[in-house]
């Protein structure tokens, strides 16, 4: 019997050592859940103002923008009137947020303070998408037509220049420190590298083994790019020095949005396969899937917050269950 209570106890002892060794905080956790009723079809892009706790989100499927609080968990106001919104940016110095529209070639601005009023339609960009910020020359670059990115003076509100590219761009990223700005472009299966200073493509790395290069990821400290594929579904790693493939590894279906997490060297993958995708990056350029969270079909375009450490999810209506934006806090 003693021999017995020793084992057992020892046991226990052992089991509770190796649960304490294991059990980690999950990666995202889910916090809030902000319905949006009478919003239907496909999602595209967020903006986010950490400072004002401000999250907009263009519904593209809705023609309509949805501006949500997200340090009282609300939703504030719909804009409504827009043609397939697509490309979302707040610039809380000009108090306005400018949006793309697929449909009618413009990016609108409106201002935030008030009604959302209009402040500027800047016209002449055919099938306007993504939208990216310039902090140090304060322009805006938006991707749109057969081939182009557009360079944008916010204050006036007019289409300065435009940058040929060999396809219709998808996510881009622009260096803080650099003049380059990486660019997707998945019909012409490339990703290809700008130079802001001469507004000229400087580098084009093919794409041989994967498709649907739509979103992509910048860790510039590191010299890495994040490259989320559809066909097949990887999320492919490439030195940024000089456009070498360094890893690559699987993530679920129909991404289109990825983030990293500068602070615990992460990637988040937004999948429309139904699930969202976590990857921790480790040493030697070792890349491991530590979260695969379910959350519905569709549900493929996210924004990540590093000032609030917050992960948001667009969640499309299907059937009876509505569409909402879901929070994932950060761990």
């Amino acid at each position: 019997m003693i021999f017995r209570a020793a084992f057992t106890a020892s046991v226990i002892f052992a089991v509770i050592l190796t649960t304490g060794r294991t059990a980690e905080p999950e990666p995202l956790r889910l916090s809030h859940t902000i319905p949006l009723p009478g919003v239907s079809g496909r999602f595209d892009h967020f903006a986010c103002d950490a400072a004002a706790r401000r999250l907009v989100v263009a519904a593209l499927g809705n023609d309509t923008a949805e501006v949500l609080d997200v340090a009282k968990f609300t939703h504030v106001k719909t804009i409504s009137g827009l043609s397939k919104p697509t490309g979302v940016l707040i610039l809380p110095e000009l108090n306005q947020v400018f949006i793309a529209n697929g449909s009618d070639g413009a990016v609108r601005a409106f201002f935030i303070a008030g009604n959302y009023e209009t402040a500027a339609r800047i016209g002449d960009l055919d099938d306007a998408d993504n939208l990216r910020f310039d902090a140090v020359a304060k322009r805006i670059y938006v991707g749109f037509g057969d081939g182009a990115l557009g360079i944008v003076d916010p204050v006036s509100s007019r289409l300065q220049s435009r940058i040929s590219l060999a396809a219709h761009p998808e996510s881009f990223q622009l260096e803080a420190h650099n003049p380059r700005i990486f660019v997707n472009l998945p019909d012409a299966k490339q990703i290809v590298v700008v130079d802001r200073d001469t507004k000229a493509v400087v580098a084009t790395w093919r794409l041989e083994k994967w498709r649907g290069n739509f979103s992509m990821a910048l860790d510039e400290a590191n010299h890495r790019l994040f490259v989320g594929c559809r066909s097949p579904a990887r999320l492919v790693v490439f030195d940024t020095a000089n456009g070498a493939v360094v890893a690559d590894l699987e993530i679920s279906g129909d991404t289109d949005d990825v983030f990293y997490d500068a602070k615990r060297r992460r990637v988040y993958a937004a999948c429309g396969a139904g699930f969202l995708d976590v990857i921790q990056c480790r040493e030697n350029d070792h890349y491991e899937r530590i979260a695969h969270i379910a959350t519905r079909d569709g549900a493929r375009t996210g924004f990540f917050s590093p000032e609030l450490d917050q992960f948001y999810l667009a969640v499309p209506k299907r059937g009876e269950s509505g569409a909402e934006i879901r929070i994932f806090q950060s761990q």
